[in-house]
């Protein structure tokens, strides 16, 4: 058994060691520092910071003063981020769930809706912890760094990690990529630092295969981008994006099985290779009446109220993914309005109906 999160918090503490040994460090204050390193918002689910974007902060006077903006703010982006993990995250999570674990074959339809079911639990999952983690933060005055920016509006997989956990992406930049020579040492030798970079990333989720894969698949991607680059060649936005969404989704499919096996399953059926529809039923038998839906074995176990429900989550989160501002765009320029406050109180309201009813809670932090 190892402590909760205690890969963020060495990260911070490897990022501070390096930092103070280039004498890049100029604050060291030990009841700072302390606060820093456990800082009780960001401490299990980041994102992970920096000690020269936070120290200061913790030694500045107007940390010190109650700031009624910051508050308003707080508790808005607070909510959302508790509606994105209880309510979105944790309804995804039953179909992943069950394709991924419970499921003995998966039909072509079963394996794509298991995996983005995955694809958007753990966004939202992730995102939604950050969200909470900035908003409990901004209570006290201290601002936190953006951790994601839309990853899935990404179009080429270099802008995809410039949005996806951006301080992870950040560690891996300055303290792996650069220290093995970054992209000063000729085009092999950074295609090999990029690999090594992404294949160490994927190490650090998970001391497993499934992990060392993912992070392999991330860093040919980023090589293969970089060389597609050289050729100046356009692809339209829609494809581009239709490319990077796709290709995030399968890495995906690795980065959550809990063997090899399992990942072959759900690949085997998102590539046609077992039936197109479950239980062998033919086009003309298919609809969504509720004993059809009830036949699909990612969703199974779930009363018809569940999946009407889930299915409304469903489409809500597609439209939201794509086409709505993000939580950190709404925080720019945060002005306190009526508006607003109907958000945040129907986002606190829902999210505590979902945290009652909920049988099982499943809290991915607790994997890292």
């Amino acid at each position: 058994a190892l402590p909760l999160a205690i890969s963020f918090y060495k990260f911070q503490q490897i990022a501070y060691l390096v930092d103070s040994f280039r004498n890049e460090t100029k604050e060291y204050d030990f009841l700072n520092y302390a606060v820093f390193v456990s800082f009780f918002p960001q401490l299990i689910a980041g994102p992970i910071v920096h000690h020269k974007e936070m120290m200061p902060q913790f030694e500045s006077a107007r940390t010190k003063i109650i700031n009624y903006k910051n508050i308003a703010a707080g508790l808005f982006i607070f909510s959302i981020g508790l509606f994105k993990k209880i309510v979105v995250a944790d309804t995804f999570s039953v179909w992943a769930t069950n394709g991924f674990d419970k499921s003995e074959t998966l039909s072509f339809i079963e394996a794509w809706v298991t995996s983005y079911s995955y694809t958007f639990q753990l966004y939202y999952d992730f995102s939604g912890y950050t969200d909470m983690a900035i908003g409990a933060a901004l209570l006290f005055n201290i601002k936190l760094p953006i951790n994601f920016n839309s990853p899935y509006k990404a179009r080429n997989i270099q802008d995809f990690w410039r949005r996806w956990h951006i301080t992870l992406s950040r560690f891996l930049r300055d303290y792996i990529y650069i220290p093995l020579g970054g992209n000063k040492k000729g085009k092999i030798r950074t295609y090999y630092n990029l690999l090594a970079t992404f294949v160490i990333g994927g190490f650090w989720h998970g001391a497993g295969w499934t992990f060392i894969i993912w992070g392999a698949m991330q860093g040919i991607a980023i090589a293969i981008h970089r060389i597609w680059s050289e050729f100046n060649i356009k692809i339209p936005y829609f494809i581009a994006w239709f490319i990077t969404i796709n290709f995030a989704n399968i890495s995906w499919v690795f980065f959550r099985a809990l063997t090899f096996d399992d990942a072959i399953k759900v690949l085997k059926g998102m590539f046609g290779l077992n039936t197109f529809l479950p239980n062998g039923m033919t086009i003309s038998e298919f609809n969504l009446t509720p004993e059809v839906v009830k036949s699909f074995q990612f969703i199974q176990n779930q009363s018809e109220f569940d999946l009407k429900i889930s299915l409304i989550i469903a489409i809500i989160t597609l439209l939201t993914t794509f086409w709505i501002k993000n939580s950190i765009e709404l925080l720019k320029d945060f002005k306190p309005t009526k508006l607003r406050l109907v958000i945040f109180i129907f986002s606190i309201l829902i999210s505590l109906i979902f945290m009652n009813s909920v049988k099982e809670m499943e809290f991915l932090y607790f994997d890292f």
